[in-house]
Parts: C-alpha cells; sequence; structure tokens
C-alpha cells in the first residue's frame, strides 16, 4: 500500500492560497483516479484508491500539526514513512518548478517540521512544489494568499505535472 499526503490548511479561506497546493494537488490527483475525499479518519479527509493499493489524505490539522494526522495514518495502515509521499509547497524553489526528493530537512516548512517532529525521522519521500517568494509580503502573508490571478496558469500546470508524476 501507498500513501500519498498533500499538505494545507482545512477550510474555504485557504483553499486557493499557495499554501494549499499540496492539496489541490492530491485532490487533482483523486480526481483523475475518479475517486473523492469522503472518509474522515486520523484527523484527515481520505481517499481511497483500491485498484491502486492507494491511500490519499489531506491532514485537517492545519499545516503546522500535519505530523500529528500523519503519524495516525502511518500507524491505522500499518505503513513505514517510506511508504509514503508528502505533496507541499515549497517557497525555496522557483514558481512552477517542481523537485522530488527521496528524503532530507524541513528546510523553512512548518508542515514538514511537524511530521519529522512526529514521526521521528526525514526519511520519507517528498515532492516540492515551488512557489517562489514575494519581495513585498512577509512569508506567513505570502504563503496563506490567494494565488494571484496571473500565476494561476503556471500552478495549474504545475499541479497537472505533479499528478502525472504520482500516477506513474
Amino acid at each position: 500500500m501507498k500513501l500519498i499526503i498533500g499538505l494545507g490548511n482545512p477550510g474555504a479561506r485557504y483553499a486557493y492560497t499557495y499554501h494549499n497546493l499540496g492539496f489541490l494537488a492530491v485532490e487533482a490527483l483523486a480526481d483523475k483516479l475518479n475517486t473523492n475525499f469522503k472518509v474522515k479518519e486520523c484527523n484527515s479527509i481520505v481517499a481511497r484508491v483500491f485498484s491502486h493499493d492507494l491511500v490519499i489524505a489531506k491532514p485537517q490539522t492545519f499545516m503546522n500539526l500535519s505530523g500529528i494526522a500523519v503519524k495516525g495514518l502511518l500507524k491505522k495502515y500499518k505503513l513505514m514513512p517510506k511508504d509514503m509521499i508528502i505533496v507541499y509547497d515549497d517557497i525555496d524553489i522557483e514558481r512552477g518548478v517542481m523537485r522530488f526528493r527521496e528524503r532530507g530537512s524541513a528546510g523553512t516548512h512548518n508542515g514538514m517540521r511537524s511530521i519529522i517532529s512526529e514521526i521521528g525521522t526525514d526519511d520519507f519521500k517528498r515532492l516540492r512544489l515551488g512557489i517562489g517568494r514575494s519581495d513585498n509580503m512577509s512569508l506567513a502573508d505570502y504563503v496563506l494568499s490567494e494565488i494571484d490571478k496571473d500565476s494561476r496558469p503556471i500552478f495549474i500546470e504545475l499541479i497537472e505535472k505533479a499528478v502525472e508524476f504520482l500516477t506513474i
């Protein structure tokens, strides 16, 4: 079994913010695999894809506490960290660029810090979706701001690339 977790913040206020790219990517993945998020478990909303032996999850703990949900999902499904992929936004990567890593530090991402702290390892896969930085906003204001209209095509394409990568 494989577990793919998209990071974001629950609620309509955050739905189309830069910090919710992980949610947007796994929602697009679920659409492509003809499933939807309908089960609530382990502080998450979950979609199951039985034909692919796959669980797709969106933690509902808010970003900075994502590790609580991730730890619960790993325990429930009796999986090891190496069996999951975390999908999330990354300000340290140029807008529209995607990077996959087998393991690594949390960098500047509080959701990743929470996950590493809760599960006790950084030895898990991650798909980082580049959002770049803003020159005229604080980090918190930027990541929680809505994706501007001019940038939406860049992020739609990035999400499509992520879905393609995750379905290979």
